[in-house]
């Protein structure tokens, strides 16, 4: 699991890599990340909507989007079949995860935001 203290601490450190680059290396890694790098807020309330999975979406992780939709569609589907407690079922456990999710939406997206920060100064030669 995630701390914040882990992710803050491995930002400051990628700042600190920041900090070392070339000017113009500099102004190319802002200009990539300003691309690609997620705003906390924007993917805690894509969070709110867990039902949907957009949150996934918007980190890139299509995967977990499309099994999130999934389970949620196929949730909601059961319900108006002979099994009604399993669409239920899937309904409650995908909130449950989600929920859980939603309280760590802004370490989650500090994370990313620290490997794409990682990946861009691999990409400029300085990771």
């Amino acid at each position: 699991m995630l701390s914040r203290d882990e992710v803050n601490r491995r930002e400051e450190e990628l700042r600190q890599q920041l900090r070392e680059l070339p000017d113009d290396q500099r102004k190319r890694f802002y200009e990539m990340a300003e691309r690609r790098v997620c705003d906390p807020d924007t993917y805690a309330v894509l969070n709110y909507l867990f039902i949907s999975g957009l949150h996934h979406f918007y980190l890139g992780k299509w995967a977990r989007g499309l099994i999130n939709l999934a389970v949620f569609v196929g949730g909601v589907a059961l319900l108006f079949t002979e099994m009604p407690q399993l669409g239920l079922g899937l309904i409650l456990a995908i909130t449950v995860v989600e929920l859980y999710a939603l309280f760590r939406a802004e370490v989650i997206a500090l994370d990313h935001n620290n490997r794409v920060m990682e990946k861009i100064l691999n990409e400029l030669g300085r990771g």
